[in-house]
């Protein structure tokens, strides 16, 4: 057990929790910054589309409210979204002004017209590939019904037109203006949940030593929220790799976006064995139906296991590729050590040894470290700052 005492002396949770702290601001400032630039831009944008609306030709200059609203409905998150926003909403738009068109044949509007150009705007706006588009069906159309009036042409024109120039201001400004790259964001969060998997491995461990039942027992409900921050994870790399799609600041902030996912991966099975770990010691602990137990013996070998394997997660972040390698050696001497423990004793036929189904998992956790070859050089590439 001297590895396990080293490291509650070592101080070894407690480091990890300051190190969490510091990744959760780092996250926070990093989503909190983008929205602020988002902000920043929507605000050029409508301004810019609405000093140029005047300018536009014909009846569209009657309408130029309609230009910041372009703007402010094709100001996404990342370029390729903000593309992809602008025209599904002017098709959108297009579509809802040709279904007006054909019912103003029915005569001017009425309860009984309005009803219909809702139903058909709702009806249409379920045709695929439009995406956000699909909302300015029925939007459009009952615009063009009620406000256009007894000029639907001219109302349709600057309606579209200015909505268009809106789009387009607001497309070139998100390209144009620090367009976002969500890498930063992404890199946190990958840390921040491999270093909450170590924890939750260390909280076990310590857990094997104390007193049954534990005096400290959250671990045990964290099983949930691991699953959770896996999926808030996973959200991140997407997020970061759309914030790239149709940016130009990619080729100035290069990063390895499918090794993101690749450790994602990696994380996602790693989040999995350690839920199973917590459940199997949870039922061995607490559950009166679980005919499982942990012998005495294996305890205290059970616990230096388990720690070292938090251990070889945390290098993971901080420390070298050749302090790594040392620690998954150590980690995986001690689980095959237990092991063989195991295998050679004489076990009596009392109840079934939990301790073999949570050596697997752990034995499973090594093979996904060894696999993922240690910590990427990307997370200190120039993108960070991004």
């Amino acid at each position: 057990m001297a590895t396990t005492n080293e490291h509650d002396a070592g101080g070894h949770p407690s480091r990890v929790r300051r190190l969490g702290r510091a990744v959760a601001g780092s996250i926070t400032a990093a989503l909190l910054w983008p929205r602020l630039k988002l902000a920043t831009k929507a605000a050029i944008a409508a301004g810019l589309a609405f000093f140029i609306a005047p300018f536009m030709p014909g009846s569209a200059a009657d309408y130029p409210y309609y230009a910041p609203l372009g703007a402010l409905v094709a100001m996404y998150e990342n370029v390729s979204g903000s593309m992809r926003q602008g025209v599904q909403t002017l098709v959108g738009l297009a579509i809802g002004v040709g279904l007006a068109f054909m019912l103003f044949s029915l005569g001017s509007p009425s309860p009984l017209t309005v009803a219909i150009v809702m139903g058909l705007g709702v009806i249409l706006a379920g045709l695929p590939r439009i995406g956000s588009g699909s909302d300015w069906i029925p939007t459009a159309a009952l615009l063009v019904l009620l406000v256009g009036g007894h000029n639907p042409d001219k109302f349709s024109f600057g309606y579209l037109v200015q909505m268009g120039v809106g789009v387009s201001v607001g497309i070139l400004v998100n390209l144009l203006v620090f367009p976002p790259l969500h890498f930063k964001a992404a890199a946190l969060s990958l840390a921040e949940l491999r270093l909450a998997l170590a924890q939750q491995l260390w909280d076990m461990g310590k857990a094997l030593q104390e007193n049954w039942p534990p005096e400290h027992e959250d671990w045990s409900r964290r099983s949930e929220a691991l699953a959770t921050h896996a999926r808030s994870v996973r959200a991140a790399v997407q997020k970061a790799d759309a914030s790239r799609q149709a940016n130009p600041r990619r080729r100035l902030h290069p990063r390895d976006v499918d090794e993101d996912y690749r450790s994602l991966r990696d994380l996602e099975r790693l989040t999995f064995h350690i839920q199973d770990v917590t459940q199997v010691l949870s039922d061995v602990i607490w559950a009166t139906d679980h005919p499982f137990v942990i012998p005495d013996g294996q305890a205290a070998p059970l616990a230096e296991a388990m720690t070292l394997v938090g251990d070889v997660l945390r290098a993971t972040e901080e420390e070298d590729a050749q302090r790594q390698a040392q620690l998954i050696e150590e980690a995986d001497a001690s689980v095959k050590e237990l092991t063989a423990r195991i295998a050679s004793e004489d076990n009596s036929p009392g109840a079934p040894n939990a301790v073999e189904s949570i050596l697997l998992s752990l034995h499973r956790m090594l093979r996904v470290v060894k696999s993922g070859g240690g910590k990427q050089e990307a997370d200190a590439s120039p993108a960070g700052s991004s």
